[in-house]
């Protein structure tokens, strides 16, 4: 959908556009030179109604003419520096709620054309704790956002719902270092819960950057549910366990913090670096959604604002 809107923006502006550079070079000269011959001819008895009338252009070209600025603002705005997400989903409870509305910065990991994603400046690149949205790689029409576990040349192991991460090394295998465990220290249960089941709640130590996790003690999930080599995506080596990855380069690993209701890296693999579109970095506005089953308003209809979850996102 994204990438549709981004096809009518550009579309809008270049059309727009055509009739600004139209009207100044020609039409606007035009209107000028009739008001000229006008005034020539019947002296200054051409005056108020009838000169604007003269000069003035047509209802659509003066639509397009005003149109023309704000569009080109917008679609910089949002193409190169800021652009608003939805949060649809859980996955990323307890930082997201869903009802949460997002600024994303699309110029912290280099800046892209808005249609075909060509990267014409390098600006940097993600880091271990990042909150990024970005193309699913099995569908790259639809935007997915997450957390970047690991970074290209890491290994990352989820075992027993524990995180594990060895760090990329360009040193001799002896001098590299091993697998860390990233520290989850418990933080408080049943806060937040997934159809009457109550979570439990950690603070998750990153390498760089903490941030909190939500665990549903109720759900085991097989190994066997991770990613394999389909065609589609890489999603591990040969020779690694099923719940060992390596990221490759170019590529990077990535978890919902709502670790056992959420669609990740785990189970459709890595996101290549062509297909972030920024880092989520705000949240600008706030909506509740909840209503009984009684209520006749439509669901969509927000019932309230958060407004204590206005602000940066961690």
């Amino acid at each position: 959908m994204a990438v549709y809107f981004s096809m009518i923006l550009v579309s809008i502006t270049i059309f727009t556009g055509i009739v600004w550079l139209i009207n100044k070079v020609y039409l606007a000269p035009q209107r000028q030179l009739k008001l000229s011959s006008a005034q020539q001819d019947q002296g200054d008895s051409i005056r108020g109604e009838i000169t604007e009338k003269l000069i003035e252009p047509s209802a659509f070209v003066d639509n397009c003419v005003q149109i023309f600025p704000v569009i080109t603002f917008v679609l910089i705005l949002r193409s190169f520096l800021y652009e608003p997400f939805q949060i649809p989903s859980g996955s990323m409870m307890p930082t997201l709620l869903v009802g949460d509305f997002i600024l994303v910065n699309k110029y912290n990991y280099g800046l892209r054309d808005p249609i075909f994603r060509h990267k014409f400046i390098s600006n940097g690149s993600p880091e271990r704790g990042d909150v990024v949205v970005f193309k699913y790689p099995i569908e790259p029409n639809i935007d997915f956002i997450k957390r970047v576990i690991g970074l290209p040349g890491d290994s990352i192991v989820y075992r027993n719902k524990l995180l594990y991460i060895k760090q990329a090394c360009q040193a001799p295998r002896l001098q590299c270092s091993k697998f860390e465990l990233v520290k989850e220290n418990f933080k408080n249960k049943g806060e937040y819960s997934i159809n009457q089941q109550a979570l439990t709640r950690y603070t998750s130590d990153m390498p760089n950057k903490s941030h909190d996790i939500l665990i549903d003690d109720q759900i085991n999930v097989p190994t066997s549910f991770y990613c394999r080599d389909s065609g589609v995506n890489l999603c591990r080596q040969d020779g690694t366990k099923q719940d060992e990855f390596i990221v490759p380069q170019g590529h990077y690993f990535v978890m919902g913090d709502n670790r056992d209701h959420s669609a990740d890296s785990r189970f459709w693999g890595f996101v290549p670096e062509e297909n972030l579109v920024g880092e989520a970095v705000a949240i600008w506005i706030s909506f509740e959604f909840e209503r009984p089953e009684s209520d006749i308003l439509p669901n969509w209809l927000p019932t309230g604002i958060r407004f204590n979850r206005i602000g940066g996102i961690h």
